[in-house]
């Protein structure tokens, strides 16, 4: 019965989204509250069913119920239970299912909070959630059905991919799908904004802190997405500018030039159109990399589906652009800026070309991404475009940005005056180039990497000079120094959240540069008792050992690793092979370090176990990327808090 009743519940849901939309268009063009409120009804209904949808997924999971084709293909027997619940959005279906319902949890959230804040935009934002989430239960009943009967029902199943048996399958899918529907939310307040001609700040207002959620769980799937890649993947970085990593990266961008662009709409009415156009090509962006994940057009380590259902993503698309182009030509009068701008020597042109540098980054992403997809349609040959293309192009574009953040939030509004610039730029550029001369002299001849390192410190410089500035004058006016620093954080939390994100960021900085500039590695073939060594380890070949595991069949190699005398520790980097698995993963050993990372990972090896090929690297400063992530997620957090200002 569950297929039946899996398909019911999706038809249903189908029908009520229906219903909500017409409901929601009426009740926006009458003002008539009954069709509004049935349409609330009917959001609270839709996330009802697709709640009870997942359950009814999660359970067939968890139950082996192989009549469901989906289980069969993406479980077996031997599944571990926590693989299990983690497998039902592991493949295509299961991962619609965990969108839409995410995308329900949202609007329901908006019914919640905003019905009473925005009552002119409220009937055609739900009216534009509920259009989406139309679309992705039409997917799910036509194109991608999650509940298909597989007759007759197999014994077993065939099992998930084994890359996805990992930790990070409850945590990066969640975070990446959170930032990708969250951003329906001001997609769907623009559009609104659009449709009633209320084209102000009210609607960037509302979805201050919707953008930042969205923001910041986007940010959060790309750092355990990062995270994913170094410990699971085997071959020691954490971005190697996939189609699929780019497929979440270019909204991030757009997003993130969004957050910037705003401020200057509040601060100087500038940039109406072009904040809403944003907010368009990022929520665009979502589904174009939806589109590429979900398609099967593209080769990826990451792409674990494939189905029919790239044309509805691209229709869909399509059709979002073009009333999108349509809606914003109706307003373009309205949409006319009543700013303008008085000096290139100011924040707003800080901004702008922040902006214009994101927008510039997203583009050579999107263009590197599609190049294979467009040359092979046009000419029938495959080509690729790999890191170097990418890393090219994007490093001084990045290394721009970085600048950027330390001008932006110090050089002053319309236009800046000499004692302006002296005042906040002088020690963090002298900070900056006393930095650069320092790596210089340590060792550091990469300019690229001079640079990123000079630029880190001249952007922590002006924090420092801000937030010490901000402080002092608290405690001129008698406050002690951390009910000053801590009153200071909460009473303007959105300007010292920021500032708290962009350590973060440049934590990250740090680590990429540090892993790209100094790590090495080395590749070698060891008897058993023979050695190898770098960077001052020492590992020694002890031998190979076989181990049976519920769904697959491992080798594990054991190495005895010292460093500067240091007793010998035991690694035990691993090769599994997966009966549904035509290649053996590898399973990496490795150890975090705060300055660098020992990372091994078993290659080859003879079937005696008498000899093995060992892959050795020392990875630089890789977890100062994870520490700017965990800095992010608190710099975010107070950025989202309600402002409170003193009295």
């Amino acid at each position: 019965m569950t297929p039946e009743l899996g398909q019911g519940i999706l038809l249903v849901a189908l029908g009520l989204t229906l219903w909500g939309v017409a409901a929601a268009t009426a009740g926006g063009r009458t003002g008539r509250p009954a069709l509004v409120e049935s349409a609330q009804h009917a959001v609270v209904g839709v996330f009802a069913l697709l709640t009870l949808a997942f359950a009814l997924l999660v359970y067939a999971f968890l139950t082996f119920d192989f009549s469901v084709r989906y289980v069969a293909l993406n479980t077996n027997l031997g599944t571990p239970f926590y693989y299990r619940i983690t497998g039902v959005w592991g493949a295509l279906e299961g991962s619609l299912v965990l969108w839409a319902w995410m995308l329900g949890l949202y609007s329901l959230i908006v019914v919640l909070g905003q019905r009473e804040r925005a009552r002119e935009l409220y009937p055609w934002v739900l009216a534009v959630m509920l259009v989406v989430l139309t679309f992705f239960l039409l997917v799910m009943t036509v194109a991608a059905p999650p509940f298909t009967r597989l007759t007759p029902a197999p014994a077993n199943g065939r099992g998930l991919n084994p890359l996805l048996e990992d930790t990070g399958m409850i945590t990066h899918p969640i975070a990446l799908y959170l930032g990708f529907t969250g951003f329906t939310v001001p997609f769907a307040f623009a559009i609104a904004a659009l449709v009633t001609s209320r084209v102000g700040d009210t609607w960037i207002t509302l979805t201050r802190r919707w953008t930042i959620i969205a923001w910041y769980f986007l940010s959060l799937g790309l750092l355990i997405g990062g995270w994913w890649s170094y410990h699971v993947l085997g071959w020691g970085g954490y971005w190697a500018w996939d189609p699929v990593e780019n497929a979440a990266f270019m909204p991030w961008l757009t997003g993130t030039a969004f957050l910037h662009s705003v401020m200057i709409q509040e601060r100087r009415r500038m940039l109406k159109l072009w904040n809403i156009t944003l907010v368009i090509l990022t929520f665009s962006l979502t589904m174009f990399g939806t589109f590429l994940t979900r398609s099967g057009v593209i080769a990826s380590v990451h792409a674990f589906t494939q189905g029919t259902v790239g044309v509805f993503f691209l229709a869909f698309l399509a059709l979002v652009v073009l009333a999108s182009l349509v809606l914003l030509s109706w307003r373009w009068y309205a949409l006319r800026a009543q700013g303008q701008l008085d000096s290139v020597v100011s924040r707003e042109s800080a901004f702008l070309l922040n902006n214009l540098l994101l927008v510039a980054v997203t583009f050579t992403v999107f263009f590197g991404t599609v190049f294979p997809l467009l040359a092979e349609a046009v000419r029938g040959v495959k080509v690729s475009v790999g890191a170097p293309f990418f890393n090219q192009v994007n490093v001084p574009l990045f290394l721009g940005l970085v600048f950027l953040m330390g001008v932006g939030p110090l050089i002053a509004w319309r236009r800046a005056s000499p004692e302006n610039l002296r005042r906040n730029f002088l020690v963090p550029v002298a900070l900056g180039a006393v930095g650069a001369a320092v790596f210089f002299l340590l060792g550091v001849r990469s300019a690229l990497a001079v640079l990123a390192l000079a630029l880190t410190l001249f952007v922590a410089a002006t924090i420092g000079l801000d937030v010490s500035r901000a402080t002092r004058a608290r405690l001129r006016a008698g406050e002690s120094l951390f009910p000053a620093l801590g009153g200071l954080l909460l009473r303007h939390n959105r300007r010292y959240g920021g500032f708290v994100v962009h350590l973060g960021i440049l934590l990250i900085v740090v680590g990429v540069t540090g892993s790209q500039a100094w790590s090495v590695q080395r590749e070698s073939t060891l008897a058993v008792g023979e050695t190898t060594e770098l960077a001052g380890y020492r590992l020694r070949f002890d031998g190979l050992r076989a181990n049976e595991e519920s769904n697959h069949f491992k080798v594990v190699g054991r190495f005895s690793v010292s460093r500067n005398g240091s007793p010998p520790a035991l690694m035990e980097p691993t090769k599994k092979f997966y009966p549904q698995e035509t290649t053996p993963i590898a399973g990496v050993d490795y150890w975090l370090g705060f300055w660098e990372d020992l990372y091994l990972v078993l290659g080859d090896f003879t079937r005696d176990g008498r000899q093995a090929t060992v892959k050795v690297q020392v990875n630089r400063l890789v977890t100062w990327i994870w520490i700017g992530g965990f800095v992010l997620t608190l710099g975010a957090a107070l950025a989202i808090l309600p402002e409170r200002r003193k009295p």
